[in-house]
């Protein structure tokens, strides 16, 4: 018996919000867009996700489409939600830093150092923090820093179908990730940036090793300029595709390259300086083209600057000994770690210590770390400059020894309202491309 098709329209035909609404049964798909063609109808919403290449994790975005035109663009998110936030509230301070550091996991010590920060204005020993922890501090966030842009373009040339970049490009993280590991013991989530400093020291020679690797990464950076920059196909895909002005940019709440690449350079290491940016000699990087080339371009310019800054580091380092954990006992992480073949842990000695000779330390130890220190009550606001934009942590006490709140306003979160003004009215293909500009992290945007 031969299948018969039947397509007819449903609902309110002339409302203006959704339109004539088709219903399809039976029939091949050619049958079906044989007669979707004769009655003049081609809309159709389509879902990208809820798991796609070009999401830098696990997004939905629901297209609707006429032909390869998008005309509307709606964001969906939370499946990645793990509950960050609210299991923060039951940990001590400290513990906290293990659970933020996994919010981002392409930028994890940006979420730490910005929970720390918070944590020591709650606590009021910000000038308190030893120099070299500081210095410590933008050594390993400006690394983050490059490796995220290496990520955010490599990735999704990618996504475009240029394998090249991805594997150049990761190969230039590797040896980013290779120093982290040498100094944290942990290549991901390093719970390195303590309330009151840095869990250790780096190692003697950490200022050595960096020297040697960082040329590599900026050698692979050249290469992928090469691939981009002037890459006709790469340029075709890229300028003006994923267009935002300024102001609409501002008024969507957008910030980072994303935002630079329309003009304002609103970088919160200039604006509202901390860890001693301020002293520090980099430019802010802008670009006036509004559209996706530009933010590739700014990112590329930004891990110039970032190198400019670490070499800077690097050499106050070499003039600035020591400790790198705040002076009071009632806050300083007790733990003597030491990186062996076999991870992160105490030291051999300090175990020795705690364990055979010295009851005053192993109660002080047992007792810090269980329960935790006491933070002032009260609540504190900070902002630091993550690799995609303006990253906020609210942290609320109530005196104890664990967050009453602890709430991010995480960039990608903020600057996926910006998806929709940039894909409408564009085609298709261009969604995967404005998309990746943006270079959201959906472990952030979910917490």
């Amino acid at each position: 018996m031969a299948e018969h098709t039947n397509l007819h329209a449903t609902g309110p035909a002339l409302d203006s919000q959704t339109g004539p609404e088709f219903t399809a049964d039976g029939g091949d798909w050619a049958a079906i867009a044989a007669e979707a063609e004769r009655l003049g109808e081609e809309r159709i919403v389509v879902n990208m996700g809820p798991v796609h290449p070009s999401t830098h994790g696990v997004l939905r975005l629901i297209l609707d489409i006429e032909g390869e035109t998008v005309n509307e663009l709606r964001v969906g998110t939370g499946y990645l939600h793990t509950g960050i936030e609210k299991n923060m509230e039951y940990r001590n301070w400290t513990q906290g830093v293990t659970f933020c550091t996994r919010m981002d996991y392409v930028a994890p010590l940006f979420q730490e150092a910005a929970y720390c920060l918070g944590v020591e204005k709650l606590l009021g020993i910000t000038d308190e923090i030893p120099a070299r922890a500081t210095l410590i501090r933008v050594l390993v966030m400006e690394l983050n820093r490059i490796a995220s842009h290496i990520v955010a373009i490599a990735t999704a040339g990618n996504e475009l179908g240029a394998t090249t970049m991805m594997t150049i490009g990761f190969r230039g993280r590797e040896e980013i990730l290779r120093i982290l590991e040498h100094i944290t013991g942990l290549r991901m989530n390093h719970a390195y940036i303590r309330p009151g400093g840095v869990a250790q020291d780096i190692p003697a020679d950490t200022i050595e090793m960096v020297r040697e690797l960082l040329p590599k990464v900026r050698r692979d950076i050249g290469e992928l300029q090469d691939l981009t920059m002037a890459n006709p196909i790469y340029r075709l895909r890229h300028e003006d595709v994923g267009h935002i002005s300024l102001a609409a940019g501002l008024a969507l709440g957008l910030t980072g390259p994303a935002l630079r690449a329309s003009g304002y350079p609103l970088d919160m290491r200039r604006i509202a300086p901390y860890c001693g940016y301020e002293t520090y000699d980099f430019d802010v990087i802008t670009d006036d083209s509004c559209d996706a080339f530009g933010r590739v371009r700014v990112r590329w310019a930004e891990c110039y600057e970032s190198m400019k800054i670490i070499d800077q580091v690097l050499e106050r380092l070499e003039a600035t000994p020591g400790p790198v954990m705040v002076a009071d006992k009632k806050v300083a992480w007790p733990a003597q770690l030491s990186i062996g073949s076999d991870g992160q842990g105490n030291s051999l000695d300090h175990i020795r210590e705690i364990m055979g000779t010295s009851m005053e330390s192993l109660i002080h130890h047992f007792k810090l770390v269980t329960e935790g220190f006491r933070v002032p009550a009260g609540q504190v606001y900070q902002n630091i400059e993550h690799p995609r934009g303006v990253l906020g942590v609210h942290l609320v006490s109530d005196g104890g020894t664990r967050p009453y709140r602890a709430h991010f306003r995480d960039p990608s979160f903020s600057n996926l309202q910006s998806t929709s003004i940039m894909s409408e009215g564009g085609q298709l293909a261009d969604v995967v491309v404005t998309l990746a500009s943006i270079d959201p992290v959906l472990g952030g945007v979910d917490r």
